[in-house]
Formats: C-alpha cells, structure tokens, sequence
C-alpha cells in the first residue's frame, strides 16, 4: 500500500526464500527467525554472504537482547517485533535500504551498530569472558535438524536413523550443540532453542507442511 515500496516475492521457508532472493535481488529482504526448515539467522547470514548490499529485516515473536545481538550480528540491518505497526514497518524498510541500522528503536550508521553491538555483548557475556564470539555461533543446518528432532523426542537412535548417519555423529552433533548453547543436557537445549525460536515444537499437521 506505500506507493515507493513493492513486493516482488514471497516464500514459505528459508531455502526458498535464498533462492528468491539469489534471483531478484531485492533491496530489502523482511525474514522470520521461526522458519520451518532453517532459523531466519542461519538464511540472514547466507544471504549477506551472497548479496551483501541487500538489507535484512528480521521479524521475531522473542524480543530479548540475546536474539538481537545474533540478528545484527548475522547480518541483519533491522530487528523488528512482529507486532510492530505497519507504519513504522515501512519506515524501517526505507531506512535499511538507505543503509542505516534500525535497532530497539534507534536509528544508527555502521559506526553506531558496532557500538551497539560491543556495549552489549559486554553486558551479556561480562567483563571476564575470554571469547565472546563463543557465545554467539549460530548452530549449523544440520545441528538445527538435529535439535528439531530432539524437541520432537526422538532419541539418538531414531534420529540416526531418520537422517540416515551413525549414533556417534549424532552424538558428535549434540557434543558440539550443548557447547554452543552453553548447557548441560538435551533438555535444556531444546528448552534454549524453543525460547528463541531457533526451532519449532511440531505440531499437529505439520509433518504434512
């Protein structure tokens, strides 16, 4: 409805919309953290990756200071609510695509957004961590493939034998996830990963989707 702002293409998932992206290239890309095949942090990353002059607004029902700072940090040029009103949506979106950052309600340059970013990785990880960058890896397609299965119940044989590959690298992979998350069990990553809405809880119909 903004005469100055088109929509040229629409997705249902992460790898989908990649491949939209890959051939229109837009100016701005509106992406969901909870996507049903990817985490919107993972398809934000590749996407800045492959086309870095498009701008990402990343759209979230979990509004804390964790999941804006792996949006920004992913490449994001916005990190939205998903309740945000359509007015201020669209500001935002002329605003990215001018290059500027848009974050808690600030308006910010590329100098500012590092700011940002180092102010509160300070205020996350503390004074007396030795590598922040630690705590902010996004789990990898197959670790996120992983932890769905795990929220979804299935043990370390079943999920084996679903993604057809041995019960050590599937151990391997949950090594590597409760590092990365920094817990201490299956329980609390997928706890972890449904709060942030890395992952989704299935629901009924959705192996159907």
């Amino acid at each position: 409805m903004e005469e100055d702002i088109i929509v040229v293409g629409y997705a249902d998932n992460g790898q989908d919309g990649i491949g939209i992206v890959r051939r229109l290239n837009p100016d701005v890309v509106l992406l969901d953290v909870n996507l049903p095949d990817q985490n919107g942090h993972q398809v934000a990353r590749q996407i800045k990756s492959e086309l870095p002059e498009v701008a990402v607004v990343m759209l979230t029902a979990y509004h804390d200071v964790e999941q804006s700072l792996y949006a920004m940090r992913a490449g994001a040029s916005a990190y939205c609510a998903k309740d945000i009103r359509a007015e201020e949506l669209a500001e935002i979106i002329r605003d990215v695509a001018s290059r500027l950052y848009v974050i808690e309600g600030e308006r910010l340059d590329h100098d500012g957004l590092q700011n940002w970013i180092n102010n509160k990785l300070g205020d996350v990880t503390g004074p007396y961590t030795e590598d922040p960058e630690k705590h902010f890896i996004p789990l990898s397609p197959r670790e996120t493939e992983i932890l769905r299965s795990v929220t979804g119940g299935m043990s370390n044989k079943e999920i084996a034998t679903d993604l057809g590959i041995s019960q050590q690298t599937v151990k391997n992979h949950m090594t590597s996830i409760l590092r990365k998350l920094n817990v201490d069990d299956r329980t609390q990553a997928a706890i972890t990963a449904i709060r942030h809405g890395w992952v989704r809880l299935q629901q009924n119909g959705d192996e159907d989707k």
